[in-house]
Order: structure tokens, then sequence, then C-alpha cells
């Protein structure tokens, strides 16, 4: 009788625990996925966004190098009298604001091109301060604009600015 008991209880029990089990791995097979799916979706979301503050950097640098050419330093910082050693501090503090206000950028670049941007940044302090070092004390905006665009003209070669944005938009074209 005892026997026969435990094949009775057993006969309700073995499809219960089959039962169950099946739907223990079902749901936690479930589980699983749509756990991965969310992670998914929020890595394509977050990625998305990542992308979209690189892409605004990228903007951002190759407005920096536009403004910090010569040309357009000197239009945005000359004013009429200026002496050249006004308009000189008036470009290199400038460029340095520019600099300081773009610094947070880095960190979506390459070192490489961060480092590039830097060089031509000091470059172009250098060659305005190594023409000015040239000029007469009294001497006018117009023949440090003049002695800049001559050296400019004679180096024959692309401004550093120039080079780094090329730099950029290749690394940039290589992302997207």
């Amino acid at each position: 009788m005892l026997l026969n008991d435990i094949f009775e209880i057993l006969k309700y029990i073995i499809p219960a625990l089959t039962v169950f089990l099946t739907a223990y791995f079902l749901l936690t097979r479930y589980m699983q996925k749509d756990t991965m799916a969310k992670a998914m979706e929020l890595k394509l979301k977050r990625d998305k966004e990542i992308v979209m503050l690189r892409l605004q950097a990228y903007e951002r640098l190759a407005l920096f190098l536009e403004r910090i050419g010569p040309a357009n330093v000197i239009s945005r910082v000359r004013v009429p009298d200026m002496l050249a050693s006004e308009l000189q501090y008036g470009m290199v503090k400038n460029i340095r604001e520019e600099y300081e206000h773009n610094l947070s950028q880095q960190i979506y670049i390459s070192s490489a091109s961060w480092n590039l941007i830097v060089a031509s940044k000091d470059e172009i302090i250098k060659t305005i301060n190594l023409i000015g070092q040239q000029l007469p004390p009294d001497a006018s905006a117009g023949q440090l604009i003049n002695a800049i665009f001559t050296g400019i003209s004679r180096a024959n070669a692309p401004l550093p600015t120039e080079q780094a944005l090329e730099v950029l938009k290749s690394e940039c074209r290589e992302l997207f």
C-alpha cells in the first residue's frame, strides 16, 4: 500500500515538476533576451549621443582653426589708428581666449589631432610675435598686417591652421 501511495504521489509531482521546470527555463531565457535587448537599446542610444558630441567637437575645433587664422583674427581685433604692438597683443590675446574656450573639446578627438591643433595655435602665436618684434615700436597696425601677410606668402606653404584642419577633417571622415 505504501508503494502504491508513493506512485500515486509521483503521478502528480512529476508532471507538475516538468511544467514548473519548463516554465522556469522559458521565463529565464525570455528575461535574458529582454535584458539584452534593453542593454543593446541603451548602448545604441548612448553611442548616438556620443557620436553627436564628437561631431560637435569636430565642428567647434574646425571653427576654432578658422578663427585663429591671421586674416580672421586681424578682422576681429583691428580698430582704426591702432599701433602694431596693440594689434599684436590683441591678436595673441584673442587666439588664447579662443583656445581656452575650446579646451574641453580635446576629450572627443584623438590625441594626435589635439596635439596638432595646439601646435598650430602655438605656431600662429609665435609667427605673430616674431614678426611683431621685427617692427619698430611706433609701427602702425597696417605695417604689422603687411608684414604678416608678406611672411605668410614668402613661406610658400599652407598655414599651420590649414594643415591641422585637413587632419581634423580626415579624422572626422574616418569616423563617419
